[in-house]
């Protein structure tokens, strides 16, 4: 019972241990591909911006999948993410939706807008 305590304040430990597992894997990858994986990865935390636990770790979950399968199989790096390695990036992470953090910005702006143009119509 107190693990739910815990997770109230640190998040799902779960999803902690699926994270590590994920990592695990990204590392383990032979070069090129782990190179690849990690710039892949890094960028995703940038311009992802799931706040959605669970759907972030299925999109990392099937990026994992997607690079093992490329090492298994030998395919060039190009072959997967083609000439732009940031539209494969971007339209991989779009094909995951979930909240994303900037949803409330967007709500926020919306809401001062609104408030800012009340009776000038």
């Amino acid at each position: 019972m107190a693990w739910k305590w815990i997770e109230l304040f640190t998040g799902s430990l779960d999803q902690k241990k699926r994270y590590r597992r994920y990592k695990a894997r990204i590392d383990a990858l032979p070069e090129p591909y782990g190179t690849a994986a990690s710039a892949f990865q890094r960028y995703f935390m940038y311009y992802g911006g799931i706040v959605d636990g669970e759907t972030s770790l299925s999109m990392l979950g099937d990026f994992a999948d997607l690079w093992e399968r490329a090492a298994a199989d030998a395919t060039p790096v190009r072959a997967i993410v083609g000439d732009d390695p940031v539209e494969f990036a971007e339209a991989f992470a779009q094909a995951y939706t979930g909240k994303r953090w900037i949803d409330k910005e967007r709500e926020r702006l919306i809401v001062a807008i609104d408030r800012a143009a009340g009776g000038q119509e």
